[in-house]
This record gives C-alpha cells, structure tokens and sequence, in this order.
C-alpha cells in the first residue's frame, strides 16, 4: 500500500468513516481532487471491505466543457468496473429564480444530488474530496467575510451520510499521486477566477502565509478547525441539555421564560462575576436553537438578530416582538418569550380577526336566569336577575353583580377593541381596559378577543374585571343582575 492511501484509510479509521459492508458513492467532478479520491478508494476497497459507485453532478455551467467532463468521469468509472451515477441541473437558473449566488447555487444543488443518492440506496455513504488546503481556505474566507467560532469550525470530516478522507492531505500530494500513476484529470478554469474570494485566498493570500510566514499554516488552521469541531460537539451536548430542561415546546410555537434565557445555569452560579453576565455565549446559542426548533423557511441568523432578542428578553415590555429571518416572529409575554414560525403568525393573524368580529346581543331576562354562548372563545355566561342586597348566606365571591335598573338597551357582549375604557368600581378615574388586562398578566393572544359588555354603547363591565363604578351594585341597588362563566 503506497503511503497516501495508507494516511487516507488512517483518517477513515480515525473519524470511524464507514464500516465494512458499506457502499461509497465517491463524489468524481472529473477534477484532479476528485480523480485521485476515486483512485485512492479504489485501491482501498478490498482493505475496507466496501463497494463504491461514482457520483457525478454537472452544474451545465460551462456548456460543452461540463458534457466533457461528465463523459471524463463516465469512462473512469466505466475503466474502474464502477456503476455511474449522474444528475444534471440549470445551476444558473436556479441561482437566478430563488435568489442565490452562483456557487452556492451549486453547492445547495449538489448537495441535494448527494443526499438522494443517499436517499435511494444508491449509496450508504459519500465521499467527497475536500483537502486540507480546502480546510484552510475556508477559515480565511469566513475569517475575512466575518465569522462566528462556529464557522472556524470549518469542514467536517464527518457529516451526517457525507464522509470526507482526504481532509488531512495536502493538494499537491494528490497531484503528484495522479502524475505518479499517469492518471489524467480536467481542470475547471472557472476555479482560477480571480472575482471569487476563494480563487483569491488560493492564488495569492495562503501562498503568501506559507512563503513570508509559516510553512506550516494549513497544518495549523487544520489544528483549529479540529479544535474547534471540539468545543462545538461540547456546546452542542450542553445547549441540547439546556434547551430539554428550560423550553417548552406546542404544536405551533416555543416558549421560554426570560429567566431562565438570560441566566440558563441559574444567577446564584453567575454571583462572583460581578455585573458581567457569564452565561451570555450560552444564552445566544440557546437563542439559535430555539430559532432553528421553529423555523420553517430559509433564513440566517445573524449576531444582530440574536442580540435583539436577548434584549427583547432583559428590556421589553409586554406585548414588545422582534422579527427574524424566515418569518419567525418573538413577541414577550410578561416574563417569557415565544417564538412562532411563519405559518403559525399566518394562523394567528386570521384567528384574530375571526375572534375580533364577534358581538350577541343579551337580552336580560325578568325573572331567573339567561345564558349566551360565545362559539369563538369556547365559553358560555350565565345572566341571572336577583334581589340585592344578597342575603349573608346568599353572598357569593364569584362573577359579578350590576345594578339592572341602570342597564339601557342595547346590551351586547363582544370583544375587546382598542380604546376601550371606563371607571372602574372603587377607581376615581377611568382606565384602558388594555392596561387592566396587561396588568392582569392576560397574554396578547388572550387579549384579541377577551369579552365585554356594553349598555347602550357604554362598557359596563370587561371579563374577570371590576364592573363600571356607575353600574355595580350598591347599597342603593335593588335588583341586581349577577354574571358568572359556566366552567361546568
């Protein structure tokens, strides 16, 4: 065994890569990378115990040249004895039609292609041919586009059914293994576009930190990224416990108490760290994967978004929502956050105006009782005249009593609209029926239809409120009108 693929099946075996039995799809853009990945499984297969098959996507970006290469790589699979597996997509369109740019357009396509290969049998893995010069190419770019530490992270290794064996080999050792053999390869020349960032972190900033500053830089931003991948497999165990333990989950949303955002661990553990919140790196990644539980449509989090939510949570006032990529919306609730997705404040949004449109006439009876039933909030009142003052063995705590004989027509029960006011009893001045419910701790979504009840257009008493101090019953009251909810 020469001594590449024996470094190639040490980082299979290291990272635990595939297991004997398993069919490879190896990933051949006819590229010299890709070539020498084929050629180097090919020679391991047998060591490995595996089967392979060759996977080959053309972006039909360069026209006759991308039919070139695709024959290239069908006749090196053919040579090799190995099933060809192709699939050819307008990357260009798809970059213009959904707003992407061109080499990520390819990227999300491609990657598509290999998780069907995956998805169908085809394959139960596969390899692609990312270096280590690819590994170090990709932390200058993020580092000079901007970057969190989990993008130092760079290319895994290992992710998910994509398995990546030549991430600690260098470039130029691939080419000479391919020349060695006299194994010919195609060169993209779109690759050597100085307009891309990547060409020119290739062609001119890693050469000139090898030359003027560390021969050793790849190995070293290898390093990093391994460390890195280390730390984020730490955060990740650490925020997924967090998350179980503190979210709450429905059907349509995700709710946090702010506490337990801003401080995750519990203040009493943060008392020597003085002012400085020491949990705050765990509250943005906890921030992020409350996003990502919720997040239907495509959006990125940037660092902006999630400081507005923490903020939201340390800051806000109640009823306060900030807007995230993907139609996610976080609005506060008293002491807690909920995060709903797209499809959710769609349903929201038309259940509101459904709840806000609906108001029934009551007729208030003679004698004995009435009933109203309020089909949109799934409730039912109970109206019933009786004789006031209340004997002591009579007196009740629940519902609410108005003085009838002050009552004009039309009395309705509807919802709430904004704007909404009056005295209530024991008050000297009239109050917002929203800043009542607000203190009442009545959430936003509660609040859109919460009942009311009006005499002649007036407000004479709000659900679970003081009635209105000019209709509550008195001492002077002689028959009263008691309003209580059916909980049966």
């Amino acid at each position: 065994m020469n001594p590449l693929a024996a470094s190639v099946r040490k980082t299979i075996e290291r990272y635990q890569m595939l297991r004997p039995g398993d069919r490879i799809g190896v990933a051949v853009s006819g590229g010299a990378d890709s070539v020498a990945l084929l050629r180097l499984m090919d020679e391991l297969r047998d060591d490995l115990g595996v089967t392979l098959c060759v996977a080959h996507f053309n972006h039909r970006l360069r026209g006759a040249d991308s039919d070139a290469d695709e024959e290239f790589v069908a006749s090196i699979a053919r040579e090799r004895g190995l099933e060809f597996i192709v699939d050819r997509k307008d990357v260009a369109g798809a970059a213009k039609s959904r707003g992407w740019n061109l080499e990520d357009a390819g990227r999300r396509l491609r990657y598509d292609f290999f998780t069907d290969v995956v998805a169908h049998r085809a394959a139960t893995q596969v390899a692609t041919a990312h270096t280590a010069d690819d590994q170090a190419e990709t932390i200058l770019a993020r580092l000079i586009r901007g970057t969190g530490l989990a993008g130092l992270a760079s290319i895994y290794p290992v992710r998910g059914a994509i398995i990546r064996p030549l991430l600690e080999v260098r470039r130029e050792s691939l080419r000479s293994y391919l020349t060695g053999m006299k194994q010919g390869w195609r060169e993209d020349a779109t690759n050597a576009d100085a307009r891309r960032l990547r060409a020119r972190v290739r062609q001119r900033l890693l050469p000139e930190m090898e030359q003027h500053f560390s021969r050793s830089v790849v190995n070293k931003l290898g390093e990093l990224a391994e460390l890195t991948r280390d730390n984020e497999v730490f955060w990740t165990a650490l925020v997924e416990e967090q998350y179980r333990n503190i979210a709450e989950r429905t059907n349509t949303t995700t709710c946090i108490q702010t506490k337990n955002l801003l401080w995750p661990m519990g203040a009493v553990h943060a008392e020597r760290f003085g002012e400085r919140n020491p949990f705050h790196a765990l509250t943005q990644r906890i921030v992020r994967r409350l996003y990502a539980d919720i997040a239907t449509i495509g959006g990125e989090l940037s660092r902006n978004h999630v400081e507005q939510v923490i903020q939201l949570a340390a800051n806000g006032s109640s009823g306060r929502r900030v807007e995230l990529p993907g139609g996610v919306r976080v609005r506060k609730e008293f002491d807690q956050l909920i995060f709903a997705g797209a499809e959710e404040n769609k349903c929201a949004s038309g259940r509101s105006l459904q709840k806000n449109s609906y108001a029934y006439d009551v007729e208030v009876p003679t004698q004995g009782s009435t009933a109203i039933t309020v089909p949109e909030l799934g409730r039912r009142f109970h109206l019933k005249v009786i004789d006031w003052p209340l004997r002591e063995r009579e007196t009740t705590h629940e519902g609410v009593v108005l003085d009838a004989e002050r009552l004009r027509t039309p009395l309705v029960l509807r919802n709430w609209k904004p704007g909404d006011a009056y005295c209530p009893s024991g008050r000297s001045r009239q109050r917002k029926v929203a800043r009542m419910l607000i203190a009442s701790r009545v959430s936003l979504a509660q609040r859109t239809s919460w009942p009311v009840l009006t005499s002649a257009g007036r407000i004479v008493w709000a659900d679970r409120m003081p009635a209105a101090k000019e209709f509550s019953a008195s001492e002077a009251t002689r028959t009263g009108l008691w309003i209580v909810e059916d909980v049966g």
